[in-house]
């Protein structure tokens, strides 16, 4: 099933503490930061790895570690918040960065900065905390794709059935990891019941 639902006692207590409107920036920063790392955990499970033999203190055994380069590219600005995380559980990450801006009558975004790296033979992490009509990310993905990208995992905190519909449809089979999936959309193509805007309320700009 590409939509897997993180419903982690923890991760549903974190989502909601970010949907409460008295939630302060700082503590909204915190809570953000300890779902995505719920979020990624999850995500990167299917990220390969290999057995190696390695020396304790006691004796020589084996263990597993990571053998496939992870990506992350988190989409302007919201998904900043989310970036973080990923960098400090894979400190070898490589970064790129995409910036939407979505048109609030039309819903419609448009690409004004894309700085990707080489993504072949990477897994990547596509973040963005709100999946709502899906267009931001179905371009987001296509641009990842350009850039060698053959697994493209999508990371969202909340969306909304239309935002998953689409990007299935713009990318059949992309797995999407989130803590929710909200009732729908209102004529402002804002998430409902959402958490309002992300990234307004991670940096305080009201």
């Amino acid at each position: 099933m590409p939509l897997h639902l993180v419903d982690h006692p923890l991760a549903q207590h974190l989502l909601t503490g970010l949907r409460d409107k008295s939630t302060q920036p700082q503590s909204f920063r915190s809570m953000s930061s300890s779902l995505t790392t719920m979020l990624v955990l999850e995500a990167t499970k299917g990220i390969a790895s290999e057995e190696r033999s390695v020396t304790t203190p006691i004796k020589t055994t084996t263990g597993r570690v990571l053998s496939e380069g992870l990506a992350v590219v988190p989409v302007l600005r919201a998904g900043l918040g989310m970036l973080e995380p990923v960098v400090q559980l894979f400190p070898d990450v490589a970064v790129g960065y995409i910036g939407l801006e979505r048109n609030e009558s039309t819903a419609i975004a448009r690409s004004y900065y894309s700085k990707l790296p080489d993504l072949t033979n990477r897994y990547t992490l596509c973040v963005d905390p709100m999946l709502a009509t899906g267009g931001s990310a179905a371009q987001a993905v296509s641009l990842i794709k350009a850039h060698g990208a053959q697994k493209v995992v999508m990371v969202c905190v909340v969306a909304a059935p239309e935002g998953v519909a689409k990007l299935e449809s713009a990318h059949p089979g992309i797995d999407i990891f989130t803590a929710s999936l909200d009732e729908g959309l209102n004529e402002k193509f804002y998430i409902v019941p959402g958490l309002g805007d992300y990234g307004d309320r991670l940096y305080g700009t009201f």
